[in-house]
């Protein structure tokens, strides 16, 4: 990983640190979310996924966010970008992952 992916992933973390039990590991060229055991978050190049159901997908696609495609042959729908705004938001921020983490 890059310094510029672990300085986002430093950041994400820090954005999130109201949420106890939140722990993050490499998976995949990125980093996987987890509270407890539950996985929620993909950070992949950058850039934060949520996970989403059927009720939440709107939120994101609202905000024009793409589902994760970690490449041009995969497409993984369950997972969503997280907009800007709300990543510079703490507040949104842990109040978006706690969706994710009830999907």
């Amino acid at each position: 990983m890059s310094p510029k992916s672990d300085s986002f992933k430093s950041f994400i973390l820090d954005q999130l640190g109201d949420l106890r039990g939140l722990t993050c590991r490499a998976m995949f060229g990125g980093y996987g979310l987890y509270l407890k055991a539950k996985f929620f978050g993909i950070i992949h190049k950058g850039r934060l996924y949520f996970k989403v159901t059927a009720s939440t997908t709107s939120y994101y696609k609202d905000h024009g966010m793409k589902p994760f495609r970690p490449n041009a042959k995969q497409t993984l729908k369950s997972f969503y970008e997280v907009p800007v705004d709300v990543i510079e938001d703490p507040e949104a921020l842990t109040n978006w992952a706690k969706q994710s983490i009830e999907a």
